[in-house]
């Protein structure tokens, strides 16, 4: 399957919503984006089911995703939704828990935006597991790198099912009622420490399948964020799936000898050289205008030397 119809993106960038919806606002990339459309001046509401601390949205909707009562609620005055709730791993749920949860959640956020009139644009959170691959248990490869947007999938699990079919989610409200909708393929989020920790965990395994698989990608939460904004005000209409990523990989070796080493039979669409990425980022570069700036090879509190292209001011 392609990932058309396919948005497009033409013209200036869109001013700042007004307000947005931000669902799963009590998550960790919920949270990131809800203080940093604060720190815009954008006013926000904030959906979730439970609070672990306070807020800093200015209107609190503690409801479900899933309801159609409490999104109805929670999108009064909204122009913008930034769809993050869901259950997010395949294994923290029954495979009928996450699916019905993620796809139900996504439905009714999209069509209720979608009819309500004054919802211009939603952003939603997909996943790198959208394919399939990474978490198939069977031995396949994923088809080449690097990834993108069109990659083949071969779906083996709820949670990447679960993730494709919102992607087709977007499609159908983007083509049934006009609603612009950008669907963030976001590969491991977490804190630049985090990431840190993790990609020593990575370096002492990196051929196991599902790193391989996904090709060893992350993002820094701030990237996470910024590519979030940048999907709120890009020239975007019809359905958009973007894959992100950092510009290099959690693995501090060059990637053209990861993969001589781990996935020697797969193409290669391009040379890859350095250690960069091995997720295609073109679309996010292209159609939203936007660059991951941090690396886990980099200080924690210094970008990567990229000035930010995401183009969001207050």
């Amino acid at each position: 399957m392609t990932n058309g119809p396919a948005g497009s993106a033409a013209g200036p960038r869109l001013p700042l919503p007004r307000r947005v919806l931000v669902t799963g606002a009590d998550g960790k990339i919920g949270r990131a984006v809800v203080d940093a459309l604060s720190d815009l001046g954008v006013r926000t509401t904030a959906l979730s089911t439970a609070w672990t601390s306070p807020s800093r949205a200015d209107r609190i909707v503690t409801g479900d995703a899933t309801a159609e009562d409490d999104v109805a609620d929670a999108l009064a005055g909204a122009d913008a939704v930034v769809h993050l709730a869901a259950i997010p791993h395949r294994d923290l749920g029954r495979p009928y828990e996450v699916y019905r949860t993620n796809t139900g959640a996504t439905f009714n956020v999209l069509a209720q935006a979608a009819t309500a009139g004054h919802v211009r644009r939603a952003v939603i959170a997909s996943s790198i597991n959208a394919f399939g691959v990474p978490m198939n248990h069977h031995a396949v490869a994923t088809a080449y790198y690097p990834i993108d947007e069109d990659v083949p999938a071969e779906i083996d699990d709820w949670y990447s099912l679960s993730k494709y079919s919102d992607e087709l989610t977007a499609r159908m409200v983007a083509s049934h009622w006009g609603l612009p909708v950008i669907a963030l393929r976001y590969p491991h989020v977490d804190t630049w420490r985090q990431l840190r920790a993790h990609a020593e965990r990575v370096g002492r395994a990196p051929g196991t399948p599902q790193l391989v698989r996904e090709g060893w990608s992350y993002l820094d939460l701030r990237d996470a964020v910024d590519v979030a904004l940048a999907a709120l005000t890009a020239p975007v209409s019809g359905a958009l799936v973007v894959g992100v990523s950092a510009r290099d990989t959690l693995v501090d070796a060059d990637s053209g000898e990861l993969l001589d080493t781990y996935a020697p039979g797969v193409p290669r669409r391009r040379a890859i050289t350095g250690r960069t990425s091995l997720i295609d980022t073109t679309r996010a570069r292209t159609a939203l205008g936007f660059t991951a700036r941090y690396s886990i090879h980099v200080a924690a509190d210094d970008p990567d030397p990229a000035p930010t292209t995401a183009g969001v001011t207050p």
